[in-house]
């Protein structure tokens, strides 16, 4: 198991759950309530469908040799544009 996908994972569970938070308050919060039973299933499914790509990618900027290698890269996922 590499030191990426242990990252990605424990930034999978934390991303995960903001994500669900804020699909709950979406949907909990406005008139959608009325579907809620609906809505839900697929607030786990697509904050789940969303946090696994985001976070395989957000993983390896949390490395400190990320960081040694690229001191000048502040993009979001670390494509940082040439100039």
């Amino acid at each position: 198991m590499s030191l990426r996908f242990q990252i990605a994972v424990l930034v999978f569970l934390m991303m995960q759950a903001v994500l669900f938070g804020a699909g709950v308050v979406l949907v909990l919060a406005t008139p959608l309530t009325k579907e809620a039973m609906m809505l839900m299933p697929w607030v786990v499914a697509v904050s789940v469908l969303i946090s696994a790509p985001l976070s395989w990618m957000i993983a390896p900027r949390l490395r400190a040799r990320y960081w040694r290698e690229h001191p000048d890269d502040h993009s979001l996922f670390g494509h940082h544009a040439r100039r």
